[in-house]
């Protein structure tokens, strides 16, 4: 196998999706395979899908998996939409040994933030400024670079903005858009007083919005107020994809 032609996994709630990417360019080599989430999505019945897609895809070589947790070291210490039995288990011994490759774990939102350094709007900021990542999603995910390098496992939506007694991510949401139904102007200015508070603890250069509201940011913008530019991710639904595999190709050196 190409070592530049690297597997890439993204692990989520309801489906579990990979293809095989060219990490010099950020390009998928392969169709992105989708198979739906096991549920409960426990440690077992995760592995068994990760190995129907990777006998889908014939594939022998380092994997990277974007995770829905906080990742230390290979380890779960968390667990988003994914069976709470994942919590203090290594996820790179669980799936290398029902595989036979070896694996590396990275948290879900900071796999997208790779790849939006490295291939998308970030990267003009590789060498020198501070960039967030927010996915706006289910909840709120977040990624951190400072001069291109991550700081990882930023759980940005677990904040209390100012006044507020609940985290973030249950003050605004893609899911909370949609179950209140909101018009995507009340919904900008719900979701900038979240992002104004970030701007003003982080002091980013660079604010980039990815996850499913992203794909409508020419919606909701102009109710931004941020010191920060902001601009929408570019690489869309691969994101997770290309920066696990991005992820894999840095750690298997």
């Amino acid at each position: 196998m190409n070592q530049n032609e690297i597997l890439g996994i993204d692990i989520g709630g309801t489906g579990i999706k990979g293809a095989i990417v060219d990490v010099r360019t950020g390009s998928l080599l392969t169709e992105r395979i989708r198979l739906a989430t096991p549920q409960p999505a426990t440690p077992k019945a995760v592995a068994d899908t990760v190995q129907k897609l990777i006998d889908e895809l014939k594939y022998e070589g380092p994997v990277g998996v974007g995770f829905p947790a906080i990742v230390r070291k290979g380890i779960a210490g968390s667990a988003a939409n994914v069976d709470d039995s994942w919590i203090g288990t290594n996820i790179e011994k669980v799936l290398e040994k029902k595989t036979g490759l070896r694996f590396f774990a990275v948290n879900d939102a900071d796999a997208a933030g790779i790849a939006a350094m490295a291939f998308g709007a970030g990267k003009d900021y590789t060498k020198d400024g501070v960039v967030v990542m927010v996915t706006i999603g289910t909840g709120l995910g977040g990624a951190l670079f400072v001069d291109g390098e991550l700081m990882p496992n930023l759980e940005i939506g677990q904040i209390f903005l100012k006044n507020q007694k609940t985290v973030a991510e249950k003050f605004i949401s893609n899911k909370i858009r949609k179950d209140a139904n909101m018009k995507w102007s009340d919904f900008g200015k719900r979701f900038n007083k979240f992002l104004s508070h970030v701007d003003a603890v982080l002091n980013p250069d660079l604010i980039i919005l990815g996850g499913g509201a992203s794909k409508s940011f020419g919606e909701f913008k102009k109710h931004l107020k941020t010191n920060a530019e902001v601009k929408a991710a570019t690489l869309a639904n691969a994101a997770g994809t290309v920066g696990a595999a991005v992820y894999a190709a840095g750690k298997a050196k």
